[in-house]
């Protein structure tokens, strides 16, 4: 497990990751988030010039609306695959649905309650998710957990497309995410 390298934590790598996949500007009829540019939809910032938003503008929507957004705060997450899992997930489905993930999985992880108590699944990384994730870690059990977040990120996958079958054109590029 790796220590914090400064107060950002692990942003500039899981940014450089996310960024990786999500690319530039892409108006697909069969993407939910409408019109995107470096994942950033117009969706969800209405007031934003979606074709020409910068990459340093992006950088900043990301640093303060999903890496350091008040149910995550990922800086505070010691490991930078975990932190870096998560912020992809929280770019791809929402900064809740990441914390919810998280905590989905650690209670998964708790043997039925053997070596800690179930969290509550409400999305909020907080200083008891993050004391059960130091448990689950210092278990030597990271390996475990990234498959766990990944399978949450799979199902919920093919969730949206039970829910609307010509989502599935977006499913081999979903698959790079998990």
């Amino acid at each position: 497990m790796s220590a914090k390298p400064n107060g950002m934590g692990y942003f500039e790598e899981a940014f450089i990751a996310v960024i990786g996949i999500e690319k530039g500007y892409v108006n697909s009829k069969y993407d939910n988030g409408g019109e995107t540019k470096f994942g950033i939809s117009k969706r969800t910032y209405p007031e934003l010039d979606i074709p020409n938003l910068t990459l340093e503008k992006a950088k900043t929507i990301y640093f303060y609306d999903f890496w350091n957004y008040d149910l995550l705060t990922l800086s505070n997450i010691k490991d930078k695959e975990i932190a870096i899992e998560l912020f992809d997930t929280s770019v791809n489905m929402g900064q809740e649905v990441a914390g919810k993930f998280l905590q989905t999985a650690l209670n998964h992880m708790n043997r039925n309650q053997k070596i800690y108590k179930d969290l509550l699944v409400d999305g909020w990384i907080g200083a008891v998710t993050l004391n059960v994730l130091e448990i689950i870690l210092k278990r030597g059990e990271k390996a475990k957990l990234l498959k766990a977040l990944n399978g949450e990120q799979y199902k919920r996958y093919v969730e949206i497309i039970l829910k609307n079958p010509e989502q599935e054109n977006n499913f081999v590029g979903w698959l790079e995410r998990v």
